[in-house]
């Protein structure tokens, strides 16, 4: 399994900060300021903690995600950075470049994570006026041509929705950076079949992600890796996690609720739907499943819901998911850079434990801290 950890480029907080699908733009932000010594604190610890990479969103409502994980690279050695993008804003070619360019000066740390953008009013602030659908078209055309480059191609194309013509990279990227995709509509599975390398969820309940993966396997996709997107409050035991998820529900006033989701019910986005469709905008009834919490949907887009218990419990749930078939678990918690020690130290030590995860810069096993209530083995002479 791999662990990505997420970087708020759009600021932190002890609090939920809001963001994503359908909510203003204006309530996207923390009270901590976004600022690179900032994010590298997060880069940096999650690079430490044993993480892959680190995902970095797109949209209105935060920084972007080229420039501000091109930064972070002089900060970090190992980790990889998960770029959010959305095809049709820029030329596929030009996109084929930065991916290649990004590739060689960071050492071949860049994956890619596709958006094909889910709310018409904000596609439309940057001079996109496609239906879903054809966004999704639009996307299919937009990969085939930046893979043919990345290929060594020389590519001209002539479809519905994009024209290049003799298109070539005078330099490829090494390695081809991987892509991520995700999408819940009928349009969105084809795509990700025919481009995708992982294919993402949201944290959905595990008997609708396992609906999610024959779906996608059904279409053609046994090829890809499958990955899915939380929230984690994992505490030394169950009680303190559940204290730290009723404080962040506390947090949240009523009228802040009703504001976000009525924004969040106009969402295109089948994905997004579905996520309303836990908890209905309703505090009661937020525990969808075993230790799988759906408080943070009340008041942010995209991602809604949380892992929410022990190290031990919440290593069972991704235990469950991964006997799914997922792959990689992107995860995110508040504030980011707490709550990735509380998860490293806590969670991937039990995972570490039972034979399911390796920190990649260790070849011995990772021990575990003295908070997080679990047996330490002795050392070995090697480590």
């Amino acid at each position: 399994m791999d662990f990505h950890w997420f970087l708020p480029t759009n600021g932190d907080s002890r609090d939920i900060v809001g963001g994503g699908h359908g909510t203003p733009v204006g309530s996207a932000g923390g009270v901590r300021p976004l600022t690179v010594g900032y994010l590298g604190q997060i880069a940096r610890s999650a690079e430490q903690l044993g993480f892959t990479g680190a995902l970095t969103p797109t949209g209105a409502w935060c920084e972007d995600a080229w420039l501000a994980t091109a930064m972070l690279t002089e900060v970090t050695e190992r980790l990889k950075f998960l770029v959010a993008f959305r095809p049709g804003l820029i030329s596929p070619t030009l996109a084929a470049q930065m991916a290649s360019t990004f590739q060689r000066l960071s050492g071949g740390r860049l994956l890619l994570n596709v958006v094909t953008g889910g709310e018409a009013a904000e596609q439309r602030s940057y001079g996109d006026f496609l239906s879903k659908d054809e966004r999704y078209a639009r996307t299919d055309e937009f990969l085939s041509i930046i893979r043919a480059l990345w290929q060594g191609q020389t590519v001209t194309h002539e479809g519905k929705h994009l024209h290049v013509e003799g298109a070539r990279l005078s330099r490829l990227p090494d390695p081809i950076p991987s892509i991520y995709f995700g999408g819940s509509s009928a349009a969105a599975g084809p795509v990700a079949v025919n481009h995708a390398g992982v294919y993402l969820t949201w944290g959905e309940p595990p008997a609708q992600v396992a609906e999610k993966l024959a779906w996608i396997r059904g279409l053609g996709g046994d090829h890809l890796r499958f990955g899915i997107r939380l929230h984690v409050i994992t505490r030394d035991t169950a009680e303190q996690a559940w204290a730290e998820a009723d404080r962040l529900l506390q947090g949240i006033s009523p009228d802040a609720i009703a504001a976000v989701q009525a924004g969040l019910r106009r969402s295109e986005s089948v994905g997004q739907q579905r996520m309303l469709a836990l908890h209905g905008g309703s505090r009661d009834g937020l525990l969808v499943s075993p230790n799988l919490w759906a408080g943070v949907g009340l008041v942010r887009g995209g991602a809604g819901t949380a892992l929410v218990g022990s190290h031990t419990e919440v290593a069972d749930r991704i235990k469950e998911y991964a006997a799914l078939g997922i792959d990689e678990f992107i995860l995110s918690g508040y504030p980011h850079l707490e709550e990735a020690y509380w998860f490293g130290e806590g969670v991937l030590p039990e995972l570490t434990r039972r034979g399911l995860w390796r920190h990649p810069d260790r070849t011995e096993t990772l021990t575990s801290v003295p908070f997080a209530g679990i047996a330490q083995p002795e050392p070995t002479a090697a480590s």
